[in-house]
């Protein structure tokens, strides 16, 4: 890096900040970030080649430049709303249904993105940036909704002016440099700021202050000084993943845990990424939501072997290292290349390896090793975890396969029957089928998420995806966590800890206490809250000084997303766990007041209120969820429980039979509506109730005890014992199976000729 002290940019471009949200005009605060032009100064080259791609357009002040939409009059029809874009002269304007379902003018304050479609940001009182769900598709040259369906309403969160489509919370860090959210939670509003307007040189090369005076006071321009230039992340590393960790914070589905993330540092240490779980993830790791390349790519083969992002990606332009199988024949082809030594050299971009036409779309690399999958109606993104297709997995587990989804005519039988032909029926046995055997509930799947967890040739990500859904199985699969504690990857130790959270309070000290020490803030914040319930007395007092200091990261962590009612769930569950039930209560009402349809804060403060003995407190949220929610299973059953815990029975019933209607498969809802109706002497009903959960759920030991005490009380001996004897096979050592089956022996009239 080879610069000149007297080219760059004078010392008053340095440290200042640029206004945005509902900073006054021309604002600036002292910070750490130089003015991106100076950059440039020396860096012509690189800032040429940033210039225009999307990481430079990622946001924009609205201009007629810049903004790509017809605002020309135009009209978009999402009954019973008409949305009306126009100009007049310099600004862009949206009439439509605001947040208090009047329809209003709002005035375009930014671009947001550029191709395949560019959003519309609308600056709201409070510092809020609103991004509009109706968004221009770049390339069809049209309107689109990003929110196909039933009409959503104002003071919905997903109506356009609601807080998940809030700029400031959901997508300003990784759209513009140097954010400072600027949140202030009493008066729900911000006064957010950035260095950059887009994503420029620093936000990946962390704040170039520092940088800027290394090059001044340089007199070797041609050396590599050990501060790394001033500046945080060292790209010359041989290790690829510094670099996969600069570009994973925003090419990532995680979690916020630090108010102050910096470029270079661990991305362990500023976030937690999401594991392979439903909704995100298909079984066998591939994509289905939206998840931004991190998570797929350190599955890869190529994670694995260093292979790092600008090795295909140019880091400035963005645009790719050559077109089409250019790219991957750079290395996988007959020469091989040095810096990936353990690759077979030998002709890939033939029909010897691929078996499909010259120049086809089949004869395609990412068609077959990175199948897109379409977003927001528009975006394909490719899958980075550039797998071997496996319709042998799509047979079995109705995953998708790249061959089936060229084939749209073919079957998934198809395809795997023609990688048989011609590479042979062996297949290497694969962590898909534990992981969605657990994702289905099955009990059995444990010992393989056991194996899978210890299995350190599998991807990390793999490993804490296993941990992760052992945390619903027993005590005797923590082996797996156990072994996990000393990981070297921090993902994979903080699932470790987490799995602890199954035992006792007390038994978790000798486990977890070293851990709130680890070396990985991800693992500490997770320490924490598998420590918050152990009692003061378990603890020593070196013990108890780490606690605080880790609960403090914790409480840290929550409020780096302080404006997300996610974070104040978690607060209260730690709040509520240390015995601090006012502040839990509070926790959970502010995550109410910011979504008041967010289930589990209403649940957890039933929950509490249970706890407190405030019932008619947990009766009123819960009937206010129902109200707001009548589809919703879980408050109806909620509120069953609540009240046959009150001897409210025939309420009760009313309530447990509603959940039972909208929960058919949840056998635990049969089950109390079932004991619920047995108490009220409503035994046929009862009886269906309990058949209909033993159908849904025959491995459970005590609903089929329960079930055999029914007929037993019935009269009903023969089907008693038939329930009893399944009990006692499902659980030998149950006692109170043992004694059913004696109360039914002893009623059971003697065999003819018997004694």
């Amino acid at each position: 890096m080879a610069v000149s002290a007297l080219a760059c940019g004078s010392s008053d471009e340095s440290g200042t900040r640029e206004a945005g949200g509902p900073q006054p005009p021309g604002a600036v605060v002292k910070s750490p970030f130089v003015d991106g032009r100076v950059c440039g100064e020396c860096h012509a080259r690189e800032l040429e080649r940033w210039a225009g791609s999307h990481h430079d357009l990622a946001m924009q002040p609205a201009t007629p430049d810049s903004v790509l939409g017809d605002f020309d009059d135009a009209r978009f029809a999402r009954f019973p709303v008409m949305t009306r874009f126009t100009r007049k002269d310099a600004e862009f304007w949206v009439n439509t249904q605001g947040p208090d379902s009047n329809t209003g003018d709002f005035r375009v304050a930014y671009t947001f993105g550029v191709e395949p479609l560019q959003q519309y940001l609308i600056e709201l009182p409070g510092g809020r940036l609103q991004g509009l769900t109706i968004a221009w598709d770049t390339a069809g040259q049209r309107w689109i909704d990003l929110q196909p369906g039933e009409p959503i309403e104002p003071g919905d969160p997903y109506h356009w002016s609601g807080r998940y489509q809030r700029w400031n919370a959901m997508c300003a860090e990784c759209h513009s440099t140097g954010l400072e959210k600027g949140y202030d939670l009493a008066s729900d509003t911000y006064r957010t700021t950035w260095a950059g307007i887009d994503v420029g040189c620093q936000a990946c090369h962390g704040p170039g202050t520092s940088h800027v005076e290394w090059a001044r006071a340089s007199q070797d321009h041609q050396a590599s000084p050990s501060d790394g230039f001033g500046l945080p992340p060292n790209y010359r590393m041989e290790d690829a993943t510094q670099q996969i960790e600069v570009c994973a914070p925003c090419h990532s589905r995680r979690h916020r845990i630090n108010r102050d993330p910096a470029p270079g540092h661990p991305f362990l240490d500023h976030y937690v990424p999401r594991t392979l779980t439903q909704g995100l993830y298909h079984p066998d790791g591939q994509i289905r939501d939206e998840v931004y390349v991190y998570g797929s790519f350190v599955q890869s083969r190529m994670f694995q072997q260093g292979v790092r992002c600008s090795d295909c990606h140019d880091p400035h332009s963005l645009s790719l290292g050559a077109e089409g199988n250019a790219l991957c024949t750079r290395c996988h082809g007959p020469d091989g290349n040095p810096d990936f030594s353990t690759l077979t050299k030998k002709i890939y971009d033939g029909a010897e390896h691929h078996f499909h036409p010259e120049n086809s779309a089949g004869a395609l690399c990412v068609e077959c090793h990175m199948p897109a999958r379409t977003y927001m109606q528009v975006d394909p993104r490719r899958d980075h975890s550039l797998r071997v297709p496996r319709p042998d997995l799509s047979v079995e587990l109705g995953t998708p396969n790249a061959c089936t989804g060229c084939h749209t005519e073919r079957n998934d039988e198809w395809a795997a029957a023609q990688v048989v032909t011609w590479y042979g029926p062996e297949r290497k046995t694969h962590w898909a089928h534990a992981v969605a055997a657990a994702t289905a509930g099955d009990p059995a799947a444990g010992s393989d998420l056991v194996e899978i967890a210890g299995d350190t040739s599998l991807p990390s990500i793999v490993r804490a995806t296993a941990l992760d859904l052992l945390r619903a199985y027993g005590p005797s699969t923590l082996v797996a966590a156990f072994n996990a504690l000393k990981d070297p990857d921090p993902l994979v130790r903080t699932l470790a800890v987490a799995g602890f959270d199954r035992l006792p309070p007390e038994a978790r000290v000798s486990l977890v206490a070293d851990h709130l020490n680890d070396a990985s803030r991800a693992v500490r914040v997770e320490a924490a809250r598998v420590m918050a319930e152990v009692p003061a007395e378990a603890l020593s007092a070196e013990q108890q000084r780490d606690l605080e200091a880790a609960l403090l990261e914790f409480t840290e962590a929550q409020l780096a997303q302080g404006d997300l009612p996610s974070a104040h769930l978690n607060l209260g569950v730690v709040q509520s766990a240390r015995g601090q039930n006012d502040r839990a209560e509070l926790s959970y009402r502010v995550a109410l007041r910011m979504d008041p349809d967010f289930l589990p804060a209403r649940a957890n403060l039933v929950h509490l209120y249970d706890q407190m003995r405030r019932p008619a407190d947990a009766e009123r949220l819960l009937r206010e969820g129902i109200a707001r929610s009548p589809e919703e299973g879980e408050f109806y059953y909620s509120l069953g429980l609540l009240l046959a815990q009150e001897n409210r029975l025939s309420d009760a019933v009313e309530a447990l039979a509603g959940a039972a209607e909208r929960m058919p498969d949840r056998a635990r809802v049969h089950y109390n509506l079932g004991i619920a109706r047995q108490q009220r002497g409503q035994m046929q009903e009862a009886e269906a109730a309990l058949v209909r959960a033993r159908e849904v759920d025959p491995g459970d030991a005590g609903i089929a005890r329960t079930l055999a005490a029914l007929y037993l009380q019935q009269g009903d001996l023969e089907r008693a014992r038939i329930h009893a004897k399944a009990a006692l096979r499902l659980a030998p050592s149950d006692r109170m199976a043992q004694q059913l089956m004696q109360e039914i022996d002893a009623e059971e009239p003697p065999a003819p000729g018997g004694n």
